[in-house]
């Protein structure tokens, strides 16, 4: 039986967000959750890495280059957010490019930066999803990670010694189990948690601040979210 991690053992209410880096719906909602937390900054926050996309063997940007072409007018119209040149290129073109995303390296970088920076977890997912989706950076690409290690002061030889670090792939992969365990079945995903065995779902899938804002303070009312 999967243990409880530390983060949903905490007896006080705590914000849960379920995310991927690779998710375009969850680059359109973050600047919603960093708005939501900054207007609640007494409220915890975690941010768990899904593992939407762990394929066994790789598989090119190829296989998913329509779907996504299709749908990034669609995030783009409903979120604000832009896509950068250097990603739309990956997408537009797909035979001539050599990305083969896998939501794997990301999670570990997430889980080795919440060891260091526990408080500014929401900041280091969002930076990560600029990296992809507003540089066109490849995140199974160690070098991917290196322009934001001076951004947290994180000493680059840790940083690259953890990214590679078994116990970090493993915490990593718990994110995704917990994530099964929590019921997220896509992402964006918010819960507030608020006991061991008591969460309010408030968000699955994009939604606006001002919805997210109320059902957060209905379920921090009453423990519950309407």
């Amino acid at each position: 039986m999967l243990e409880q991690p530390y983060y949903l053992c905490r007896m006080t209410p705590t914000l849960i967000y379920c995310f991927d880096a690779y998710c375009g719906w969850c680059y359109g909602f973050s600047p919603v959750i960093r708005q939501l937390s900054e207007k609640f900054p007494a409220l915890p926050v975690e941010v768990l890495s899904g593992g939407m996309i762990l394929p066994e063997q790789p598989v090119p940007i190829g296989a998913t280059a329509a779907y996504i072409r299709e749908a990034l007018p669609r995030v783009a119209a409903t979120t604000g957010v832009q896509f950068g040149a250097d990603y739309r290129w990956h997408i537009e073109h797909p035979d001539l490019s050599d990305w083969f995303p896998h939501s794997e390296k990301p999670a570990i970088a997430m889980a080795v930066f919440r060891s260091i920076h526990p408080h500014r977890q929401l900041e280091w997912a969002a930076d990560l999803q600029f990296s992809l989706f507003g540089e066109g950076r490849d995140l199974t690409d160690d070098e991917a990670y290196r322009h934001l290690l001076e951004k947290y002061a994180l000493p680059e030889e840790p940083f690259y010694e953890k990214l590679h670090d078994p116990n970090f792939r493993q915490l990593a992969y718990e994110d995704f189990a917990t994530c099964k365990k929590l019921q997220v079945s896509g992402y964006p995903c918010v819960l507030l948690q608020h006991s061991e065995v008591s969460f309010s779902l408030l968000a699955r899938g994009y939604t606006d601040a001002e919805t997210l804002q109320g059902r957060l303070e209905a379920a921090l009312a009453t423990g519950d979210a309407s």
